[in-house]
C-alpha cells in the first residue's frame, strides 16, 4: 500500500482548498464584486461537483483507469485556471471558474476510490491517510493569512497555481489500482439508490454540506467585520482543521466503539450547535475558538462516517460511482445551494440569521439520520 504517495496527493489537494475556500471570497471582494456576486461565483465551484464527478466516475468505472482520470483532471485544471490571470469581469471569470472546477472536481472522488481500493479490507486506516490532507489545509490557511495581510489578495491566484501544479505532479506518482480485480457486485445501481438508508444518507450529506454554506463563503469576511485580522482569521481556520486532524487519529477506535450511526448523529447535532454559536456570539473570542473546535465533528467525524457508509453501500465496480455521488450530492449540490442561499440572505436578512438557517438544516439532517440510517 503506497502510504506516502497517497498521503502526498491529499496533502497538496487540501492545501489548495486551504487557500481557495477561506480566501477566494476576499480575492473576489478585492475585484469589486458584491456579496450576491461572490455567492454566485463561489456557487460555481460547488455546482460543477453535481455533474463533473458523475461523468468522470462513469468513465473511471468503465475503463478501470481511475488514476488516469485523476491525472488528466488535475492537468486540465492547471491549464484552465491560468485564465484567472486574464479574467477580471464577472462573466469571463465565471466561465474560467466553470471550466477549471469541472476538471478539478474530477480528481478527488476517483482518488478516494483508489485509496480505498489500495486499503482493501483495511479501510479503517483511511483516516490515517486522509489526515495529511488536513495538515496541508492547516499549513496553507495559517500561512496565507499573514501573507495576504502583507501582500494583498492579488497574490492568491499565483499561490493557487503552484498548488495545482503540485497536485498534478503528485498524481503521477500514485500507481493505478486494477478496478476489475475488485469483487464483482451484481446489484444494479438503481436498486442501491432505491434503498431507504441510501436515500437518507444522500439527503443528510446534502443538508450538512449546505449548512456549511455561510462558513465556506463568508466566514473570513464575517470575522473581519468584527475586528479580527486576517492573520487571526487564518488561525481560526487552522484551529478547526487541527481539531479535524486529531479526530482522524482516533476515528478507527471511535467507529469500533460507537458505530457509524451514533457518530453521524453526534456529528450532525454538533454541526447545528456550531452554527448557532457562530451566528449568536461572533464578537466573543472564546466562543469562536470553541466553535472552530467543533469542526472536528461537523467535518471530521461526518466525512469519515459518510465515506465509510458509501464504501459499504457501493461496492465492487460501483465504488467510483458511489464516491462520485457523495461528492456531487454533498459538496456539489449541497455546497452550491449553501453558497447561493448565503449570498442571497447575507445582506437581506443579516449574518446571524443566515447562520441560524444553516443550523436548521443541520437539525433536519440529524432527524433524517436518526429515522432512517441504521448501523
Amino acid at each position: 500500500m503506497p502510504y506516502w504517495r497517497l498521503s502526498g496527493f491529499y496533502l497538496f489537494y487540501f492545501a489548495s482548498l486551504g487557500a481557495l475556500v477561506p480566501y477566494w471570497s476576499l480575492y473576489l471582494k478585492s475585484l469589486g464584486f458584491s456579496s450576491l456576486e461572490i455567492g454566485q461565483l463561489m456557487a460555481i465551484l460547488m455546482a460543477t461537483k453535481i455533474i463533473s464527478p458523475n461523468i468522470w466516475g462513469w468513465i473511471a468505472d468503465h475503463t478501470g483507469k481511475r488514476m488516469a482520470v485523476v491525472r488528466w483532471g488535475s492537468f486540465l485544471a492547471v491549464v484552465t485556471f491560468c485564465g484567472v490571470f486574464l479574467a477580471k469581469a464577472y462573466w469571463p471569470l465565471a466561465l474560467v471558474m466553470l471550466l477549471f472546477s469541472f476538471f478539478w472536481n474530477a480528481a478527488l472522488p476517483q482518488f478516494e476510490a483508489t485509496t480505498l481500493s489500495h486499503l482493501g479490507k483495511e479501510s479503517h486506516r483511511y483516516s490515517m491517510i486522509r489526515l495529511w490532507g488536513s495538515i496541508g489545509f492547516i499549513v496553507a490557511v495559517a500561512g496565507l493569512g499573514p501573507l495576504l495581510d502583507w501582500a494583498g489578495p492579488a497574490l492568491l491566484p499565483s499561490v493557487l497555481l503552484v498548488m495545482f501544479l503540485a497536485i498534478w505532479g503528485s498524481s503521477l506518482a500514485v500507481p493505478e489500482r486494477d478496478v476489475h480485480a475488485l469483487t464483482q457486485q451484481y446489484e444494479s445501481l438503481g436498486s442501491i439508490l432505491r434503498r431507504p438508508e441510501v436515500l437518507a444518507l444522500l439527503a443528510v450529506c446534502f443538508l450538512v454540506q449546505a449548512s456549511h454554506g455561510p462558513y465556506y463563503t463568508f466566514y473570513t469576511i464575517y470575522m473581519e467585520e468584527f475586528g479580527y485580522s486576517r492573520g487571526v482569521i487564518g488561525q481560526f481556520w487552522a484551529l478547526g482543521v487541527i481539531a479535524e486532524v486529531l479526530i482522524f487519529l482516533v476515528m478507527a477506535q471511535l467507529v469500533r466503539r460507537f458505530g457509524l450511526r451514533t457518530l453521524m448523529l453526534w456529528a450532525t447535532g454538533l454541526t447545528a450547535f456550531r452554527w448557532m454559536l457562530t451566528g449568536a456570539l461572533p464578537e466573543s473570542l472564546p466562543v469562536m475558538l470553541f466553535a472552530q473546535l467543533l469542526h472536528a465533528a461537523s467535518f471530521g467525524v461526518f466525512h469519515a462516517t459518510a465515506i465509510a457508509l458509501f464504501h459499504k453501500f457501493f461496492v465492487g465496480r460501483h465504488q467510483g460511482k458511489g464516491q462520485a455521488l457523495y461528492s456531487s450530492l454533498s459538496f456539489g449540490a449541497g455546497g452550491a445551494f449553501g453558497a447561493l442561499y448565503s449570498g442571497m440572505a447575507w445582506d437581506s436578512l443579516g449574518a446571524a440569521q443566515t447562520y441560524y438557517m444553516a443550523a436548521v438544516q443541520a437539525v433536519l439532517a440529524t432527524w433524517i439520520a436518526w429515522r432512517w440510517i441504521r448501523n
